[in-house]
């Protein structure tokens, strides 16, 4: 009895431990979304902005005159 009451324990320690790694995966994966979407606002901010836009379009223009 005691050996079951012990071995059962242990599988359900082995269990948590495996859902505590999920958890932290899942954490990992949301933090790493969060930065990249960030990374695409100032990304698209800094495009947008009026001297980066002028020099994006200029070069298009240069580009498509010739």
């Amino acid at each position: 009895m005691t050996a079951r009451i012990i071995h059962r324990s242990r599988a359900v320690a082995r269990q948590l431990r495996h859902l505590g790694e999920e958890g932290m995966t899942t954490a990992e994966y949301a933090v790493g979304t969060v930065a990249a979407v960030a990374f695409a606002a100032l990304l698209l901010a800094v495009v947008k902005s009026g001297p980066v836009k002028a020099a994006l379009t200029q070069i298009i223009v240069s580009a498509l005159g010739t």
